[in-house]
């Protein structure tokens, strides 16, 4: 079916003038509405109850690895609603009560792979708050417990979340749904010495006593939901900017990340105000499962960037960015998770251009190209296809399946194409009007295309190809009219690379004055390692290694990359530095590619096991959950002990 800028599936123009409200709003009826989107991958059923603010109280037991708590929320309720149904995980709810005290009947569903169970709360007619005292299970899949030994210091046990996407049920009773929204308040109690932190408002220095306040005023979804505690400082690095780490490790973090409040400034002169007042940043353990993680005032980073020459701070940029794409308009559902990631890059994208300059950000859109054509090709060659469409189809599965090159390079490419089609004044201006008139609301797909019909295009009267949303959003691949970043950085790396493999030695080509100048940035590394041959013969990886020492280099994207040629040429030299990565990083980004390699033999998916033996305590559930199927671990541990 052709989708020209008229002809919208029939549901989604119904959806179109209901989903960018506001849930918080005291209108009823449009309330009501536009909570009848549907969430395959929530039980809730808002149109009937929603919840509108949290209270949580918790006590963080690291002797035990749980959280015991108590969550009260406000709610709201449609006439005659006779219960509120929650989303939970192996959370050991223990009562509910009303406002009043007074004990509620609740049941709980049959758990479901990766969904949970629903928690339908029974409610009377006067019921405006639901308070649920309950415990999380020591193995909850959103909380990493480490040891000291597993940090930075080596002094206090560390605690941290990772709530996106389906995972804050695991941790927090509630309607986890991107499309609901609600502020909290919190009172949080863990052991004398550590600092608590939240997606909220945050302290920055220990308290006394263990315990901490905590107020999130603007409203947010559940995979917002955030909390860090451990043995942590801080310091200021500008007006509204800030850094958290392990004190091992704070002055090195503070100065890599000086630069925020210049992005600050420079996202706000692009797309408008910043409205969550503090952009504060916490570099967690090397156990964190992803780059960074957009929660509201405190973004969740990797300590994999720090490379001690600000090279990777383009993720800083990328979460930033997220404080208007994501965290201010929000994809209503998983299917739609491009909304999220492909503007989120493309503003990453703008922001470093204007702080570092346009040479430096085509570098970084040719190294998204090359990671989104790689992508295509896996996925492609899986029989996965359809998983290259920009709408996503995620019905019965676990949204994790959508979190891919996709969503995050094909639909910056596709904002990229509208830039250049409409002009980057035009297209600037409209994506700041998009981002001020959606505030704090939801957004579909297909609502989207309407508003960017009528805002961009009708505006300006500019015709719109009919086959372009099926190209782009509904179709596979990467369309033929896709954008072609240049660089000429990396065309000077590949006539390195081409001179090179004709046997002028690398010394020649690479002088040691450039090497100790570091007249190459980290991208330049990394694309001169990703265009080496397929085939190199011992030889000549031990001049590469020898001379501009890939194996132990200290940058993780150059090291994850060298490795892989490492893997592909058994070269010996680089295993043992290999499984000390491993071990020690649990990045899923790095991870993945690395067992992926080892998998494909029968000799490296040996290597792969003895490995993730010693690793996987190390690693959080989102990163052993696609690693254990990768290597088909239970399998394997059960073979171990016959």
């Amino acid at each position: 079916m052709i989708r020209s800028k008229f002809s919208l599936p029939a549901m989604a123009l119904a959806m179109i003038s209901v989903v960018a409200c506001n849930p918080t709003e005291t209108n009823d009826e449009t309330t009501t509405n536009e909570m009848k989107l549907n969430d395959h991958h929530s039980f809730s059923l808002p149109e009937e109850a929603v919840i509108t603010h949290l209270n949580w109280v918790a006590n963080v037991d690291f002797d035990k690895n749980v959280i015991s708590a108590t969550a009260e929320y406000d709610i709201k309720t449609s006439s005659g609603a006779e219960k509120i149904i929650l989303d939970i995980n192996n959370l050991n709810i223990l009562s509910v009560e009303d406002q009043s005290g007074n004990q509620l009947e609740f049941t709980s569903g049959d758990a479901q792979p990766f969904l949970g169970s629903p928690l339908s709360i029974q409610l009377a007619n006067n019921t405006t708050k639901i308070k649920i005292t309950y415990t999380t299970n020591p193995d909850a899949e959103a909380l990493q417990w480490l040891s000291p030994q597993q940090t930075s210091a080596e002094t206090m046990p560390f605690l941290f979340t990772q709530s996106q996407a389906i995972l804050c049920r695991s941790w927090i009773p509630v309607q986890d749904s991107p499309g609901i929204r609600f502020s909290y308040n919190a009172h949080v109690t863990v052991p004398k010495g550590m600092l608590a932190l939240m997606s909220a408002e945050n302290p920055q220095q220990k308290s006394e006593t263990g315990e901490y306040d905590f107020v999130m005023k603007q409203p947010i979804p559940a995979y917002l939901m955030a909390l860090a505690a451990g043995d942590i400082s801080y310091k200021k690095v500008g007006n509204r900017t800030g850094v958290y780490a392990e004190p091992t490790i704070i002055e090195a973090a503070a100065w890599e990340f000086e630069e925020m409040e210049d992005m600050v400034v420079a996202a706000e002169d692009l797309y408008g105000p910043y409205q969550w007042d503090v952009y504060d940043l916490i570099v967690l353990p090397p156990s964190f499962p992803f780059g960074g993680m957009e929660n509201p005032r405190l973004t969740f980073a990797t300590p994999t960037i720090l490379a001690g020459d600000r090279s990777l701070t383009s993720l800083v940029a990328h979460e930033l960015a997220h404080s208007w794409s994501g965290n201010l308009v929000t994809n209503a559902n998983w299917d739609d998770f491009w909304l999220n990631e492909g503007f989120t890059v493309y503003f990453e994208q703008r922001i470093m251009e204007a702080v570092y300059g346009r040479d430096y950000s085509e570098m970084l859109a040719v190294l998204s190209m090359q990671d989104l054509e790689a992508t295509i090709s896996d996925l492609t060659g899986k029989g996965e296809e359809v998983d290259t469409h920009l709408k996503l189809r995620l019905t019965n599965r676990n949204p994790d399946d959508g979190m891919t090159d996709i969503a995050y390079n094909k639909g910056y490419f596709f904002l990229r194409l509208l830039e250049e089609k409409v002009g980057r004044e035009l297209f600037d201006n409209f994506l700041k009007a998009y981002f001020t008139e959606n505030s704090f609301k939801s957004m579909t797909t297909e609502a989207f295309i309407s508003y960017l019909d009528k805002n961009l295009f009708e505006a300006n009267g500019i015709l719109v190809e009919p086959e372009l949303y099926d190209q782009w959003i509904y179709g596979p691949g990467l369309p033929e009219n896709h954008p072609l970043p240049v660089s000429d950085r990396f065309d000077k790396v590949d006539a390195v690379v081409n001179d090179w493999v004709n046997e002028t030695p690398i010394g020649l080509l690479i002088p040691q004055e450039d090497l100790l100048a570091k007249k190459w940035s980290s991208h330049e590394w990394l694309h001169f390692i990703r265009h080496l041959p397929d085939e190199m013969t011992t030889a000549q990886m031990n001049e590469l290694d020898d001379y501009l020492q890939f194996t132990y280099s200290g940058n993780s994207e150059i090291l994850t990359a060298w490795m892989i040629h490492v893997l592909k040429h058994e070269y010996e030299p680089g295993y043992q530095n290999l499984e000390n990565f491993l071990v020690s990083a649990g990045r899923r980004k790095f991870l993945v590619p690395l067992y992926g390699e080892m998998a494909k033999t029968e000799s490296g998916m040996a290597m792969a096991r003895k490995i993730y033996s010693k690793a996987r305590k190390n690693y959080h559930f989102v990163s052993t959950s696609t690693i254990d199927e990768l290597l088909n671990w239970q399998i394997a541990e059960r073979n171990q002990q016959k």
